[in-house]
């Protein structure tokens, strides 16, 4: 059943967007500082070795920070559904910031030896797990305060600000390689606006949603004298969810893991061996391709406003599988750094991803299960395909040189189609169900 529409914020709406967007850009500045500055970083931290072996240490540093991301969901969701949602994002905050601090201070592996590599590894796991805390909890936060249409731009803003945070960090991984700027500045920085940001959003006010569930809750339960543990697992307060919503959502989420390392860490690789490129030169590049990455966002979050999602969604579905086709031509055609930046900025600014829709996604979770649902499916599917991505396009590429990449890249593209046909079903449904319902009122 649709809602009554919202074209405009209020005053504490427009806080909140700030204080979350602001917030998801410190947190994806802290993360994707390692990732982009993987490169130099790598070497830094764990032994050197021949290109194989190399190719495998990033994989397992870029693997570390997400592999323990369903743990992380299990335990952030929780929390998010239980203490609220503007607890959780303090939280994740807080994690982010004490990472900081640690990979600001670390000593090199030529200094203290494998221990670096270990801590390393460690700090990136417990990256990961704020990181999915962080950025899931402020889209259903600004989900529950807001109504379509403006929901969705507003919600679409909070992963703008993730890709601005990927792109200052890419710039300052360039400063660090290419001016001799110190990198652990950059950590540091990271760290105490990451204290400061978990300050300021102790003022924002809990969701309705999740406030009201949690009122009628503790009033059911002072009326009937049950539990509230017991009452929560009723169905009056908290619906099941349909297999079906949580295996689309998943399907969907699988896909934007494999376009962003494909673009970033393979491609990088790529061109350090293909043409000689140094890591400052593959930072440089890569920051290139982060410009039209964030122009596409911006493009896309603009659309928001005037377009469906689901219709854009579906736009970037057909674009990206007709590109697929074409895939081995270009492959050939790429003989220069050029072309390679051309396909780079292709995949990354039609990667298939959830953005900017999550709000419709998130919608048809019941509330007290939400937050949990949203974590878990996030982190359990992106633990999935960055373990099969990154060791897998090792081998792949070995067995079957470059176009090795479309034996995951075309699967990922079908089961996004999938879910996002399944999530466009429920949408028209919902319409169908509103027209009904007017029409019999009109009666």
């Amino acid at each position: 059943m649709k809602v009554a529409e919202q074209r405009s914020l209020t005053r504490e709406q427009k806080e909140a967007v700030g204080l979350l967007s602001i917030g998801t850009f410190l947190e994806y500045f802290d993360v994707m500082l390692y990732v982009h500055m993987a490169v130099l970083l790598n070497e830094l931290f764990f032994p050197k070795a021949d290109p194989h072996t190399a190719a495998l240490f990033a994989a397992f540093a870029y693997c570390s920070t997400y592999v323990l991301r369903p743990f992380g969901a299990l335990i952030f969701g929780y929390l998010g559904d239980t203490i609220g949602r503007k607890h959780t994002v303090i939280i994740t905050t807080l994690l982010m910031a004490l990472s900081c601090i640690v990979m600001a201070s670390l000593p090199t592996y030529a200094e203290i030896g494998i221990t670096a590599s270990w801590i390393v590894t460690i700090t990136r796991m417990i990256q990961g797990i704020s990181s999915v805390g962080e950025i899931t909890g402020a889209q259903i936060y600004l989900t529950e305060i807001t109504k379509p249409p403006i929901q969705y731009p507003i919600v679409s803003s909070v992963y703008f600000f993730a890709s601005l945070g990927s792109v200052v960090a890419l710039t300052i991984a360039v400063f660090a390689t290419n001016y001799s700027v110190n990198w652990r500045l950059a950590f540091l920085i990271g760290a105490s606006v990451a204290f400061f940001g978990a300050y300021a959003r102790a003022t924002l006010r809990e969701t309705p949603d999740f406030a009201d569930a949690k009122k009628r809750l503790r009033a059911y339960s002072r009326e009937s004298g049950k539990d509230e543990k017991y009452l929560e697992q009723q169905n009056i307060f908290n619906k099941s969810v349909k297999k079906e919503t949580a295996i689309a959502l998943f399907l969907i989420n699988l896909a934007m893991p494999v376009c962003f390392y494909l673009t970033y860490i393979h491609y990088g690789q790529f061109l350090k061996h293909s043409f000689s490129y140094t890591s400052a030169q593959v930072i440089s590049h890569n920051f290139n391709v982060g410009l039209m990455y964030l122009a596409g966002s911006g493009i896309q979050l603009y659309l928001s406003s005037k377009i469906n999602p689901l219709k854009i969604l579906k736009i970037r579905f057909f674009i990206f599988a007709a590109f697929l086709l074409f895939f081995p031509l270009l492959l050939e055609a790429i003989t220069t750094p050029f072309h390679l930046f051309l396909l780079q900025s292709f995949i990354i600014v039609f990667a298939l991803d959830g953005y900017p829709a999550k709000a419709i996604f998130y919608k048809h979770f019941p509330v007290l299960k939400r937050f949990t649902y949203a974590c878990v499916l996030h982190a359990v599917s992106h633990a999935c395909i960055y373990v099969v991505t990154s060791f897998g396009i090792i081998y792949l590429v070995e067995w079957f040189d470059q176009i090795g990449v479309l034996f995951i890249l075309v699967p990922v593209c079908i089961g996004f189609g999938i879910g996002l046909s399944y999530f466009d079903k429920l949408e028209k449904e919902n319409d169908s169900d509103f027209q009904i319902l007017q029409n019999t009122m009109k009666g």
